[in-house]
């Protein structure tokens, strides 16, 4: 498993689909996966700490976790089949010792993780298979890369938090 942190949200500037990028601590790699314009909005209303009158889904999880005394110990993008991204939910109940795995999309995921603030992490086999920018082999397009994440802006996606 490889530790990686939330780089940033943008717009895949070919089709202006969401790209939620997570990149690894060392910032050698990086890791862009599609998702939905919603669970974009729900990550960047997160990462701007803004509080909706009432409770988004990934806040809903998070509070029915912690009122049944669960607690969301990490994320992991397990697997990608079909260049379609996999993740688990990793769940810790103060009554059991075993960690509760949850299928999940990786949108949804790293929603509860910022929310939770736990790290990710994305499996080997992820890293390999992946369509992953890696600095060491291609600095153009790690230079690409760092100038859309230091120019993203959750701003963008606000146009659409009132269509939920």
């Amino acid at each position: 498993m490889v530790e990686m942190q939330l780089g940033g949200l943008g717009f895949d500037p070919k089709n202006m689909s969401p790209i939620v990028l997570l990149k690894d601590l060392e910032e050698r790699n990086f890791l862009p996966i599609w998702i939905g314009m919603f669970e974009a909005a729900a990550i960047a209303m997160e990462l701007q700490e803004f509080k909706s009158p009432r409770p988004m889904t990934h806040d809903l999880i998070t509070k029915i976790l912690t009122e049944l005394g669960g607690k969301v110990e990490r994320i992991v993008i397990s697997q990608i089949v079909d260049n379609t991204f996999y993740a688990i939910i990793e769940i810790k109940s103060k009554y059991e010792t075993d960690i509760l795995k949850i299928d999940a999309r990786p949108s949804d995921a790293i929603a509860v993780a910022v929310r939770s603030k736990v790290p990710i992490f994305v499996s080997e086999s992820v890293m390999i298979k992946a369509k992953m920018v890696n600095s060491e082999k291609d600095e153009e397009e790690t230079k690409k890369f760092k100038d859309f994440i230091d120019n993203i802006n959750p701003d963008d996606f606000s146009k659409y938090l009132d269509q939920r």
